[in-house]
């Protein structure tokens, strides 16, 4: 019932097929892979399935959403490029936030005729959470695996101890991060089906090693080295 209302309240829905849904990916390909970034689709209601009511996304459950990664390259194709060329805007803010609103900023201006929204990881509510999970939504979009203890068959630790859980890539291991989401909010694509993460760890005993490493170790960064990845000389070099 909430969706529906969502639905009605929201103008000019617009009803896209897979074929309408490849042309809005290859817009964004012009723009973000060349400055070495993933997108991965998915809809709002299989991200709202999985998180708090605190944490949903206000829109029909079948609202295109974009799940936004920055792989290594993204440092030598875009960061680089940003503090060497254009420079670090005279602000507090974070410079390599600063260059992802930069490279965000390019989404909009390739959909003029689209109300298109677009979240930041960093981003945070007034109640100071996060505006949007992006492990999460990583995870729903088939982009990455996301572990967490729960997976764990069994579990070593003491119920009151905090274990975070930590996103692996198939390519990159622990080598990428997850940017943001491009949101669509006027845009439906009930064709699209959910995509499974692959599950890259093979054991009980790898899932808790990564945990371990991600939350005991997180300072020497093995835990991006769980795997054997594609690429990751560029970021350690930064």
């Amino acid at each position: 019932m909430q969706n529906q209302e969502v639905m009605e309240k929201t103008e000019e829905i617009k009803k896209i097929s897979l074929v309408e849904l490849k042309e809005i990916s290859i817009k964004l390909d012009l723009v973000l892979t060349p400055c070495g970034f993933e997108f991965h689709p998915f809809k709002v209601g299989w991200y709202n399935e999985q998180v708090a009511k605190s944490f949903c996304l206000p829109y029909h459950e079948d609202t295109l959403v974009y799940v936004v990664i920055s792989t290594p390259s993204m440092f030598e194709k875009a960061f680089l490029p940003f503090v060497t060329e254009l420079g670090c805007l005279k602000s507090t803010q974070d410079p390599l936030d600063q260059c992802m609103v930069h490279c965000f900023s390019g989404i909009k201006k390739a959909f003029p005729s689209e109300s298109v929204i677009t979240i930041h990881d960093f981003e945070l509510s007034p109640s100071r959470r996060p505006k949007v999970l992006v492990q999460t939504a990583g995870h729903v979009a088939g982009a990455v695996r996301y572990y967490q203890r729960k997976d764990l068959k069994s579990d070593p630790w003491d119920p009151k101890k905090k274990v975070f859980g930590v996103c692996l890539h198939p390519l990159y291991g622990g080598w990428f991060a997850l940017r943001g989401v491009v949101i669509f909010p006027q845009v439906v694509c009930p064709e699209l089906k959910p995509q499974k993460p692959k599950d890259i760890l093979q054991s009980d005993e790898e899932l808790l090693d990564l945990l371990k490493r991600y939350n005991d170790h997180w300072q020497d960064w093995t835990f991006r080295d769980i795997i054997p990845v594609q690429r990751i000389m560029v970021l350690r070099r930064v």
